[in-house]
């Protein structure tokens, strides 16, 4: 049997299309927003602090202000802007995530002018899009997802997915992530980890990492703020992620810039299949 991925990319919405002996056995559609993805991470700065909301509005670069609850601040939030400021105050040395002395946690009823004020900068997450008159809704408890785990800076539990029910594959799954994960990174195993070979996480948890050091980066060379540190991989990688299987024999995409976006995605996860990928021009 031969199975193939068609991805059609149109100016509103992009289509993945799963075919095997040329047979459709599953469409995926969804639109394209160009900017403001869940899941982009900002270097923001504190606009409005709203006690009687227990919120703050943040500017991330929309036309209006997002918008930051308290209770979606973290856990670990108090470290995370320790680090914040270690990277801002001497860009040229990154602190080591791994060696940075967690705070305690902040407190779960706690007031938002405890700990932001005006003009503060901090690192937020893009949790829903706008709509209409209001600006994004942010979180501070950053994330980068992957296919089989979602790896969590500023944390350090491994949760493992409840849909897997055999007990003995969640104490490996738990064991094995906990024996390759950095420390002060909480890591999520999803679903479709079960199963999975240490290489094919441990593959990914790099990835992963290599995403949260590229943000460090770009933080040490923000010269403006707000500024986009991390952007989440674009509709049709996200997509892929989730229909991804190495048995593919081909991957056929109609829009260059996309097309360089999933075969490099393909190259990270599986560098041998990476000739899979082809630009269809017809």
């Amino acid at each position: 049997m031969i199975s193939e991925l068609v991805v059609d990319v149109q100016p509103k919405e992009v289509s993945i299309a799963v075919l095997e002996d040329k047979s459709l056995v599953e469409l995926q559609k969804e639109a394209r927003n160009v900017s403001f993805a869940v899941g982009d991470i900002y270097l923001g700065k504190v606009k409005k602090l709203m006690p009687g909301l227990n919120a703050a509005f943040i500017d991330v670069g929309y036309k209006k202000d997002a918008f930051l609850h308290y209770l979606d601040l973290g856990p670990n939030f108090n470290t995370q802007q320790k680090y914040l400021k270690q990277l801002l105050s001497d860009p040229k040395k990154a602190p080591v995530l791994s060696k940075t002395q967690i705070l305690p946690e902040i407190e779960k009823n706690g007031s938002i002018s405890d700990v932001l004020k005006v003009g503060q900068e901090v690192l937020v997450q893009i949790a829903k899009e706008p709509i209409s008159t209001k600006g994004p809704r942010l979180t501070s408890e950053l994330s980068f997802a992957g296919r089989y785990i979602v790896l969590i800076p500023f944390a350090d539990k491994v949760s493992v997915s409840t849909k897997i029910k055999s007990s003995e594959e969640r104490a490996r799954l738990r064991q094995l992530i906990q024996s390759i994960k950095p420390k002060n990174f909480g890591v999520i195993v999803r679903t479709v980890a079960e199963g999975k070979r240490v290489a094919e996480l441990d593959g990914e948890l790099k990835v992963l990492l290599k995403h949260w050091e590229d943000a460090v980066t770009k933080i040490q060379k923000a010269t403006k703020f707000p500024t986009l540190i991390y952007e989440e991989t674009s509709r049709a990688v996200g997509l892929l992620r989730d229909l991804f299987n190495p048995s593919f024999e081909n991957i056929h995409v109609n829009d260059e810039a996309v097309f360089h976006e999933i075969k490099d995605y393909v190259t990270l996860i599986a560098p041998d299949r990476a000739g899979i990928v082809k630009l269809y021009k017809g």
